[in-house]
């Protein structure tokens, strides 16, 4: 049965584009999410460089500020009207102007394109430069304050790349699998009911148990091994998975991620059968599972050891007890649910 319903896979041309996006995605991380990251984090873009023309009250604190930031360029003009117009004939990529207030503050005017390809970058590189100008002037009138402020946290630095590949790239590879195989089951069993075909196939020498059990572990086994194939190559293109001080802890920690999607994979496949075989309608049984999926990982995503947590710190080698017991907990889970999957198919009958 299992190898029947691989082999039927083959026809399922939306089933198939979608694997070959992800081995797609997988196979050339190295370079896709160098753009990818420009979406995710727009500021991460360090190549392009910000002209930004400065002008106005304290304008030699704002250009320390710019200075300061990374992609930032600062340009110092005699006037707030000079910087204005080097911004409008487009000299410059945007344009800050400092005003001092009576209250002694300092008021800061941003201008930047409208609606242009690089505004968004310019916006989050002119945010960063404008907390480097407060932290500055936080530092600077602090010895004329008569009460004592509260200390700003350290500036941390950390790779945008980083971040994206370990907290989005990986657990978006290893649970697309996980949504395919329970859509997999949902569609097969639902197919099968509404022509008719599973009732046939009641009549070969086999039971249901036996039939919906070679559904289930036909897309649930699919699962983890393409997750082992998308883990393989990010590390060919230079994404190191699960490093630790030695070969035992990658190990454990790839073993962890397989071991994740599996029970992900068993958990929600077993859910997509109950459903296609309590509501055997094709559209209904599909938008129910969708529902239904996202619900339970948005349920997930409000406990500190969501599946996506647990995945990015098994991938990048940080991952503690409590990481590991989740492993644990959601392998049982999915194999409670087969468990009792099983046993309400042992009692599902034609009518």
């Amino acid at each position: 049965m299992a190898k029947r319903e691989l082999a039927s896979l083959r026809a399922e041309k939306t089933i198939v584009l979608a694997l070959l996006i992800q081995l797609f995605v997988a196979a050339f991380s190295s370079f896709l999410v160098v753009g990818l990251v420009s979406l995710y984090d727009p500021g991460g873009a360090a190549a392009y460089s910000v002209d930004t023309a400065v002008a106005g009250d304290d304008a030699s604190d704002l250009v320390t500020a710019i200075e300061r930031t990374d992609g930032m360029n600062a340009r110092e003009f005699p006037s707030r009207q000079a910087a204005v117009d080097a911004f409008s004939a487009g000299r410059v990529d945007a344009a800050m102007l400092a005003t001092a207030t009576e209250r002694g503050t300092v008021e800061v005017r941003v201008l930047v394109p409208d609606g242009n390809v690089g505004t968004t970058l310019v916006v989050v590189r002119a945010r960063e430069a404008l907390r480097a100008f407060e932290r500055l002037e936080r530092d600077q009138r602090s010895a004329s304050l008569t009460t004592e402020t509260l200390q700003l946290p350290p500036q941390a630095s950390s790779s945008p790349y980083f971040g994206f590949t370990y907290t989005v790239l990986v657990p978006l590879l290893l649970f697309l699998p996980v949504f395919i195989a329970g859509s997999v089951t949902v569609d097969s069993l639902t197919e099968e009911l509404e022509r008719g075909t599973l009732e046939l196939l009641r009549v070969a020498p086999v039971t249901m148990t036996d039939i919906v059990e070679g559904k289930l572990l036909a897309a649930a086994g699919l699962a983890p091994i393409q997750a082992a194939l998308w883990l393989a190559l990010l590390s060919a293109n230079g994404t190191v998975i699960a490093p630790g001080p030695d070969t035992l802890s990658t190990v454990v920690g790839v073993l962890g991620l397989l071991g994740l999607t599996t029970g992900l994979a068993a958990l929600v496949t077993a859910l997509g059968a109950a459903l296609a075989l309590t509501a055997p309608d094709r559209r209904a049984a599909q938008t129910v599972y969708s529902l239904g999926v996202l619900g339970l990982f948005g349920a997930a995503a409000l406990s500190p050891v969501n599946p996506a947590n647990v995945a990015a710190k098994l991938a990048v080698g940080s991952a503690d007890a409590a990481s590991y017991l989740a492993v644990v907990v959601v392998c049982l889970l999915g194999g409670t649910a087969v468990a009792l999957a099983r046993v309400g198919v042992e009692r599902y009958g034609p009518g």
